[in-house]
């Protein structure tokens, strides 16, 4: 019943739609990018934007909240006007968030709390570990038992992330940067250092250790392995789109696991059903 449309993934900006395909509404992740491309690339994936019924903020970097304003001005348009859920920290943190906030209903987000219910679907934010005011990734479930995990923008996979991110169909899971290309490149040193630590990004050998893990562990338990990997928040700084799918498929060679293996591009649309 999930469909996952990635319509921007990268430092420059970020956006996903969750989909319930069996009605046509979904969840929006994130919205660091324009009205324009929102539109063309949700109108690729044959979504219609005016089912957005919530919107998640994983957190409040400009990557991920410089469009949202623009870009629900747009929704309310074309008749829509979806619940923003973020997290307080993050609105505190963010003029854009603020300006937001005055313009939409706002609802709490925070790890731990009840499933946020939008679109047919659930939503379960858990805690990542970034250098935001707060910082989240999701676990979404549809009534058919369908799931769903999407983490970017953390510096390592807490237990508390893994835990949520076993069991499902679909996962999109952050790879940014390989580690030689970063400690090479042209980044100041305290950038280099900020990237690679545990409040920064996922490298593509960290993507590769939790992919291969959470496949191990699933088949123990009886539980469902991943047949979609998306690699998420790919650098084009240190990272190009062929490491990180070597990554993935090395995770998937380790645990003998069977998944198609995608990239979230910054420029163009992926989805996956």
């Amino acid at each position: 019943m999930l469909k996952l449309h990635v319509l921007a993934s990268g430092s420059k900006g970020n956006a996903a739609i969750v989909e319930n395909a069996a009605t046509g509404a979904g969840m929006l992740i994130d919205c660091g990018i324009c009205k324009r491309d929102f539109l063309e690339r949700c109108d690729e994936a044959g979504f219609d934007p005016a089912r957005i019924d919530a919107v998640l903020i994983t957190h409040e970097h400009g990557d991920h909240t410089k469009g949202l304003g623009v870009v629900l001005r747009g929704l309310a348009k074309l008749g829509c006007a979806p619940t923003v859920y973020v997290n307080q920290a993050c609105i505190d943190a963010s003029s854009a968030l603020q300006k937001v906030a005055g313009d939409c209903a706002i609802l709490p987000l925070s790890s731990g709390q009840r499933a946020i219910e939008a679109a047919g679907l659930r939503a379960f934010p858990f805690a990542t570990s970034h250098d935001a005011a707060a910082s989240f990734g999701f676990r979404v479930e549809a009534p058919d038992g369908d799931a769903l995990g999407y983490i970017t923008d953390s510096g390592i996979v807490t237990s508390t992330a893994h835990s949520a991110l076993r069991d499902v169909r679909i996962l999109a899971l952050e790879s940014n940067h390989d580690e030689r290309m970063l400690q090479s490149g042209d980044y100041p040193y305290v950038i280099k250092q900020r990237i690679a630590s545990e409040f920064g990004h996922l490298s593509n050998p960290q993507a590769t250790e939790e992919l291969a893990a959470l496949i191990t562990e699933s088949r123990a338990a009886g539980l469902r392995a991943p047949e979609a990997v998306v690699a998420m928040h790919i650098s084009q700084n240190n990272n190009d789109y062929d490491l990180p799918r070597a990554a993935l498929e090395k995770g998937l060679a380790i645990a003998e696991g069977n998944a198609r293996v995608l990239c979230g591009y910054q420029g163009r649309l992926t989805s996956v059903k």
